[in-house]
């Protein structure tokens, strides 16, 4: 999705409000189209706002769960839709993260991943805005899947990528914001290679258009859905604000890895402490 309205455009509540606006006919159209899991972009109801550092964005934060999962859970229980809903999260005063909420598809909130890989360079402030995750890499057991969350600048680390499928995930998300340049040349690179090394599919979200006032540059879309041999079977346009549906068949992960066996092979008793912190 693009940004429909920016700063001097309203307040930091209306901004937030136009975006869900904006987001509802797509969370009800993928609803009606009978999609069972829905991810939405990196911190879907603001802007991306780390290029600048401004402290009044810290406002927009709230909690998880809170105002936007309840509304969010009021759509996954109409659609029996389990929901990936990626939001600024507030702990507590100057306590602030980059979230994803999982919201099964009755409208129960599972719980939350936090963003642990968190970028501070060429227009990417993020520590400005985030704390690094400590909730390790959950899996959560939707009604349809054991579903991990990867956040962004996450993918760059093949540790946690590891580890979700370490844990069972079946299917990772990975909701992003991220412009042309060195990173759309990885885009397509590193979670196909997430995917096929651990034998699971992977759905990558990227935002769309240009956000002033800060002007980071263009936000390529591109999202896709790639499958457990990495191969990317369903990609969305670099430009348009877009639905992307595809169908996964999960019996793929036991095909794949009854060929492949990623963890009965790993060697972990051979690789020792492999570097000094």
């Amino acid at each position: 999705m693009s940004l429909p309205k920016t700063e001097g455009e309203g307040t930091i509540e209306e901004i937030k409000e136009a975006m869900v606006q904006k987001h509802i006919p797509y969370i009800e159209r993928a609803g009606e189209q009978g999609v069972q899991i829905l991810c939405l972009q990196e911190i879907f109801n603001t802007p991306y706002f780390c290029p600048g550092q401004d402290r009044a964005w810290y406002e927009s934060a709230e909690t998880v769960p809170g105002p936007t999962t309840e509304r969010m859970a009021e759509y996954a229980k109409k659609y029996n839709m389990v929901m990936i809903v990626p939001v600024y999260e507030k702990e507590q005063a100057g306590v602030l993260y980059n979230t994803a909420a999982v919201i099964d598809a009755d409208g129960t909130y599972l719980g939350k991943y936090r963003k642990n890989h968190i970028p501070h360079t060429s227009g990417f402030w993020e520590k400005f805005f985030f704390k690094p995750g400590n909730l390790g890499y959950p899996v959560f057991h939707t009604k349809y899947a054991k579903v991990g969350v990867y956040i962004c600048y996450d993918r760059h680390f093949p540790d946690g990528a590891r580890v979700l499928g370490l844990n069972g995930a079946e299917i990772v998300y990975n909701p992003s914001a991220t412009v042309a340049g060195l990173s759309q040349y990885l885009w397509k690179l590193e979670q196909p290679a997430h995917a096929a090394a651990n034998g699971y599919f992977m759905g990558c979200i990227n935002r769309v258009g240009q956000e002033k006032p800060w002007n980071l540059g263009k936000f390529y879309g591109s999202s896709y859905f790639v499958d457990p041999r990495g191969q990317i079977f369903a990609i969305a346009s670099e430009d348009k604000d877009e639905l992307l549906v595809a169908e996964f068949d999960l019996g793929m992960i036991e095909e794949v890895r009854s060929v492949w066996q990623f963890y009965r092979d790993r060697r972990p008793e051979t690789y020792g402490k492999l570097v000094e912190l």
